[in-house]
């Protein structure tokens, strides 16, 4: 694992304002955060066991940024996080992340194809170009009809309701 995958990590990390030594920190911390959960509740990874690391991982990273990125821009006195409080936080949104790309991989091809370039930021424009519509407004419906079939498998799913909100 650790020469398959940290240096995927690292690299990430590395290009996205952190340090070996954060990457590091973040890859422990995500393996701590799975075995953990598995222990709460088994669960069946659907992708390579590196991609779901690497994914746990990169979800990690983004919160410490989101957290320092805070801390730096205000002033005010914040409340210490405990590590507990931190692992729950990234556990809830790698069960949220999971649910996601499971309803996503189930949608037709087509609107897997639509979506995966419009969370891509690719252009409206490109999209007509890739997909072949006739214009624009096609492009915008069809993101718009897949958003929609894809945000009503993620909602009629029993575990949307406690992935809501924290």
């Amino acid at each position: 694992m650790y020469s398959k995958i940290l240096p995927k990590v690292q690299k990430f990390v590395i290009q996205n304002k952190g340090q070996q030594v954060d990457a590091e920190d973040i890859f422990q911390k995500a393996l701590l955060q799975i075995a953990v959960r598995y222990r709460r509740e088994p669960f069946q990874i659907k992708s390579s066991f590196e991609a779901y690391v690497f994914t746990a991982c990169k979800n990690l990273w983004r919160r410490e940024l989101n957290k320092n990125k805070i801390r730096v821009t205000d002033d005010a006195i914040l409340e210490l996080h405990h590590e507990e409080r931190d692992m729950a936080l990234a556990t809830f949104e790698q069960e949220r992340w999971e649910l996601f790309t499971e309803k996503l991989e189930a949608i037709s091809e087509n609107c897997k194809k639509i979506l995966k370039l419009f969370f891509g930021k690719v252009s409206y424009e490109r999209i007509v170009k890739v997909m072949g519509y006739s214009s624009e407004t096609v492009a915008r419906q069809r993101v718009f009809k897949c958003k929609t079939k894809l945000t009503q498998a993620i909602t009629s799913d029993h575990r949307y309701n406690s992935l809501k909100e924290l």
